[in-house]
């Protein structure tokens, strides 16, 4: 009986090594191409564990996985020519997925890496061919979203003949160059130099336009406030000697008195001037008689004319 254990120990070795030679597990991001002395004889998609003729070390059957899910890769400082001959650096990355695992097997041999670099390869003359037709502005503007669509479309048909799907394509970067960047800044501000000195022509202009109605508007302001003064100046004159003449036809003596006492008053205001004055002049008959009876042979002086403008009514006595 002891002679049999390690017999029987060969056999469960040999028993269980034939069983994991026969198994094997797909999960849920993964799928698995069987193949049987180099050619594919069957394709697992669905997770779970799958079974398989043993001895791969003879290849019989192998098991390639491959993955199942959304895989990226990233195309960076790509250096595009747009219309005009300008420059852009690009960024973008492709969103794909292997959707024909025997055609993938069959294009790449089952190496993603190998399909990056053919994708990679496509992607970068997409980009030139999609930013060659366009000008300097479409990338930056609302044009980029179908930008991406057309180059997504364009990468489409050369990931069919790999077995793979392109989700999607994003352009993540899109730089001017450096000497792009100096000329486009140099232009911007040219531009922005010329705005400002149209804007100041203008300013300067509307303020010509502006004082000029404000020197019209004062001139004609101050015109016609002379033109008013004067007519208020000439009503008032006319109100006075109107008034004045009232006054001389209702009492003429009082009239004469006080103008008179008036004129005593801004000839004899204490200033220092001195009159040398006859005792007989009429200019003093106040004062050598308080009636004011004038000198033989004298004449009263004439009433004041009324509705004159501008006159003063006359002295009742000649001034020396």
């Amino acid at each position: 009986m002891s002679n049999r254990l390690p017999i029987i120990a060969v056999i469960v070795a040999v028993i269980l090594f034939l069983i994991y030679s026969s198994i094997f597990v797909v999960n849920a991001r993964e799928q698995a191409i069987v193949l049987r002395f180099g050619e594919i004889v069957d394709v697992k998609t669905e997770p779970g564990i799958y079974f398989k003729a043993p001895f791969g070390m003879f290849e019989a059957d192998n098991v390639q996985i491959i993955e199942n899910r959304v895989l990226r890769f990233d195309l960076d400082d790509i250096r595009v020519q747009v219309q005009g001959g300008k420059f852009y650096e690009v960024d973008a990355f492709v969103a794909f997925r292997i959707n024909d695992a025997r055609r993938f097997r069959a294009a790449v041999s089952g190496s993603v890496d190998l399909a990056e670099q053919r994708l990679r390869t496509r992607l970068d003359a997409a980009l030139r061919r999609v930013y060659g037709v366009r000008g300097f502005e479409a990338a930056l503007s609302e044009e980029r979203a179908s930008m991406m669509r057309e180059v997504r479309d364009q990468l489409r048909p050369d990931a069919t003949s790999l077995g793979l799907e392109v989700e999607d394509v994003r352009i993540r970067r899109t730089d001017l160059t450096a000497e792009v960047s100096q000329q486009t800044y140099d232009r911007m501000k040219a531009e922005r130099l010329a705005e400002a000195e149209r804007l100041r022509a203008r300013g300067r202009e509307a303020a010509q336009r502006i004082k000029a109605r404000a020197d019209r508007e004062v001139v004609e302001i101050v015109a016609a406030a002379q033109r008013d003064s004067e007519v208020a100046r000439g009503e008032g004159d006319a109100e006075r000697n109107r008034i004045f003449a009232d006054a001389y036809e209702r009492d003429r003596n009082f009239f004469e008195f006080y103008r008179s006492m008036n004129a005593y008053g801004t000839a004899l205001d204490g200033n220092g001037t001195t009159m040398l004055l006859s005792p007989d002049s009429e200019f003093l008959r106040f004062f050598r008689d308080p009636e004011g009876t004038l000198p033989s042979g004298a004449t009263a002086p004439a009433a004041p004319q009324q509705g004159g403008t501008g006159g003063s009514a006359p002295a009742p006595a000649p001034a020396p």
